[in-house]
C-alpha cells in the first residue's frame, strides 16, 4: 500500500485498529526513523478509541494507553536505545500476559525472542518521492 500523506497513514492506522480482534494484538514496526511508525500509531490509538494524545517513546522507552473498550491497555515500545532491553524485558513480558493488550514494539531486534509466533510486523519504508510504502 502506498502511502501519500501523514494523514492517509493516520488513516491507515485507524483502519488497522478494526482487524485487531482477528489479528495478532502484538505489532511490530520496522522502519527507518522518521518513516512514519508513530504516525500509525497514532492513528491506530485514534481508531481503538484513546482520546489522549499519543507520542514516541523514544525517550521514555514506553508509553501507555487506557483502552476505553478493553480491560487492557496501548502500549507503545521503542527500543532504540536499548542494545540490551534489561529490565524493560521483563515489563514487556508482564504485558504480553494480558490478552486483552495490544503491543507495538519498535526496533524490537534486542527483544526478538520475547515476541509471540503469532506477532504482526508492519514494514514501512520510503520510496522514491518521498512516499511511504507499508508491507
Amino acid at each position: 500500500m502506498i502511502v501519500h500523506s501523514e494523514q492517509e497513514m493516520l488513516d491507515f492506522g485507524a483502519s488497522y485498529a478494526k482487524r485487531l480482534d482477528k489479528t495478532s494484538k502484538v505489532i511490530e514496526l520496522v522502519g527507518d526513523v522518521g518513516a512514519g511508525k508513530t504516525t500509525f500509531v497514532r492513528g491506530l490509538a485514534k481508531g481503538l478509541g484513546v482520546k489522549e494524545p499519543v507520542t514516541s517513546p523514544s525517550f521514555t522507552i514506553s508509553k501507555s494507553y487506557a483502552l476505553p473498550s478493553h480491560e487492557g491497555c496501548l502500549i507503545h515500545y521503542d527500543f532504540y536505545r536499548l542494545p540490551d532491553p534489561g529490565l524493560m524485558s521483563e515489563d514487556l513480558q508482564d504485558n504480553l500476559q494480558n490478552p486483552n493488550n495490544i503491543i507495538i514494539i519498535e526496533w524490537g531486534e534486542s527483544i526478538s525472542n520475547l515476541l509471540p509466533k503469532n506477532h504482526t510486523t508492519i514494514q514501512i519504508n520510503y520510496i522514491d518521492n518521498g512516499r511511504e510504502i507499508i508491507t
